[in-house]
This record gives structure tokens, C-alpha cells and sequence, in this order.
């Protein structure tokens, strides 16, 4: 099967990281880690929440080449961010990939006149 990436439009929902950064982790017998082809490091998963605009959630992991600083409960937009579609042995499922992840803006308080 091709391996073609599929943009993925993060501008209607909302990511909340729910679990800290791990190395993804080829074989869990050998302890070894996926190394990113193109640059050598580790690549991370990051497990988030992710709500859109008709207040559906669900829990998306996803990799990004280094460790990124995100911990349990921030809010960030992932950049750059594609889903690969996979299958193996009769299952499927996509796999997100994003470049980065933006801290997301805080909401602007209103103030008193």
C-alpha cells in the first residue's frame, strides 16, 4: 500500500494533551525506538483529546520527530499536521504525523466598563 499523506484542516478543534510525551517504541521485546529516516532522532507520541465544533471528542495520538515540550492539560495546534492510512493483517486505521505543536492562544477575557 501507497503511503501518502492527507492533510489534515486542524482550524475547527481543539487539542489538549492528556499524556505526557513517550518515544514511540518499534519492539517492545528489544526496547527499540523509531528513529526519523530523515533526521536521526527519536520520534514522540503524544496522546490528546481532541474536540470539534459539534462537541465530539475523541483521543488522537500523535507523532512528531524530538521531544516536544508539551505536558498533561495544554492546549496546543499541531502544524504541518497529516494522517497515513495503514492496514495490517485485516485491521486499518490512520496515523497522524504533525511537524510541531503551537501553544494555543488564550481566550481573551472580558472586561468591565
Amino acid at each position: 500500500m501507497r503511503n501518502i499523506p492527507i492533510p489534515v484542516d486542524t482550524a475547527q478543534l481543539q487539542f489538549v494533551c492528556v499524556k505526557a510525551p513517550c518515544p514511540r517504541i518499534i519492539d517492545k521485546e528489544t526496547g527499540e525506538l523509531k528513529i526519523d529516516k530523515a533526521s536521526g532522532q527519536t520520534v514522540y507520541e503524544v496522546l490528546f483529546s481532541v474536540e470539534n465544533t459539534f462537541g465530539k471528542i475523541e483521543l488522537v495520538k500523535i507523532s512528531i520527530v524530538g521531544e516536544p515540550q508539551v505536558s498533561p492539560g495544554d492546549e496546543v495546534k499541531p502544524v504541518g499536521m497529516v494522517g497515513y492510512v495503514w492496514e495490517i493483517g485485516g485491521r486499518w486505521g490512520i496515523a497522524y504525523r504533525a511537524s510541531a505543536f503551537r501553544v494555543a492562544s488564550a481566550p481573551v477575557e472580558a472586561r468591565g466598563v
